[in-house]
């Protein structure tokens, strides 16, 4: 039966993150914020929400590191989304097309782990009630950087004229709803997907190591593989790639969130710091692609580039790393 429902929801899930990548470039071509802000903010949050949930559940149960991994390994797996992306457009270099655009919102991402790794080291005894200030700084600096792309010349589309509208183009209120929808069922029903791969875990022995725990990392991460890649198909590249930043931008402000739930004292200073090289390989990875694309480098073996294959070479070996020293994310 836990089978069956694993199955179930992951269909589900893929469907609402095909809905949820379709009405969302909707969005951005009807109220012209553009596909980079539309992935950046509305996308990343609300495939972002699995992660969030499961690290909220985590602390619940008095996790806290399995709280902080979820967030920080999951920075890591949308990296190696990005060059899953670069693989499938491998003929036109999708993401060379849109890195300047990008460039914003993955510095700001760098800058947001970076800072979550610092205050996790740091361990700054200053709190308002029981919510650290490190937790409430993580939280204005993300409010920050979206209102700096939000004014990014480049996050907004230019003006288009009506009669330039695909055809067919659904309204502005059937994309709100459309999205609300599928955004929705994948609150209510990515919950039960996670509970039954958790229970598969256990069932098979894998619950408590290294490769039930990544199951997991990967279940939750389900809806930024499907909407990034459905955003590609749709030809929304810019929100594709948006999305992978701005969830990696979205899980650092996450962190924050998550103290709000810990109520026994500051959330950061419970988190142990090996786990702080989830979040530094996080930040090597996110360098690494902005650097690849700014760079434009092309450099090929065989129909991989470079940057792509160095970016799937350090995930899994940073995967083994943190396996090895038992700081499985």
């Amino acid at each position: 039966m836990v089978w069956v429902q694993f199955i179930v929801t992951s269909a589900v899930i893929v469907y609402a993150a095909t809905q949820l990548a379709k009405y969302g470039d909707v969005i951005a071509i009807r109220t012209r914020l553009g596909g980079m802000f539309v992935g950046t903010l509305l996308l990343a949050g609300v495939t972002s929400l699995p992660e969030v949930l499961t690290t909220i559940s985590a602390v619940y149960q008095g996790e806290p590191n399995l709280a902080a991994g979820n967030l920080l390994g999951s920075n890591m797996f949308n990296m190696l989304l990005l060059a899953v992306l670069d693989l499938v457009h491998y003929k036109h270099r999708l993401l060379r097309k849109a890195a300047f655009k990008h460039a914003l919102s993955g510095s700001l991402a760098m800058f947001m782990i970076g800072l979550a790794a610092f205050f996790i080291l740091a361990d700054l005894d200053l709190h308002i009630g029981w919510v650290g200030a490190d937790s409430l700084t993580l939280l204005l600096v993300y409010v920050a950087s979206i209102r700096l792309i939000q004014y990014n010349p480049m996050s907004v589309s230019p003006p288009t004229e009506e009669q330039d509208l695909p055809p067919g183009l659904p309204s502005l209120r059937k994309a709100l709803i459309g999205f609300g929808l599928a955004a929705a069922a994948l609150i209510i029903i990515t919950p039960l997907m996670v509970a039954s791969s958790v229970r598969i875990a256990d069932l098979t022995g894998l619950g408590t190591t290294f490769i039930g725990t990544a199951l997991v990392a990967l279940v939750t991460s389900l809806p930024e593989l499907v909407t990034t890649i459905a955003a590609a198909k749709f030809g929304a590249d810019d929100m594709a790639i948006g999305n992978l930043f701005g969830s990696n931008l979205f899980n650092m402000a996450a962190l924050g969130l998550t103290d709000l739930f810990y109520l026994q004292g500051r959330f950061l200073s419970a988190v142990d710091p090996a786990f702080v090289l989830v979040g530094l390989l996080g930040l090597i990875m996110t360098g690494m692609g902005l650097i690849g694309n700014l760079a434009r480098l092309e450099r090929r073996l065989g129909f991989v580039e470079i940057d792509t294959l160095l970016l799937l070479l350090v995930y899994f070996g940073g995967m083994w790393f943190l396996y090895s020293r038992g700081a499985a994310p």
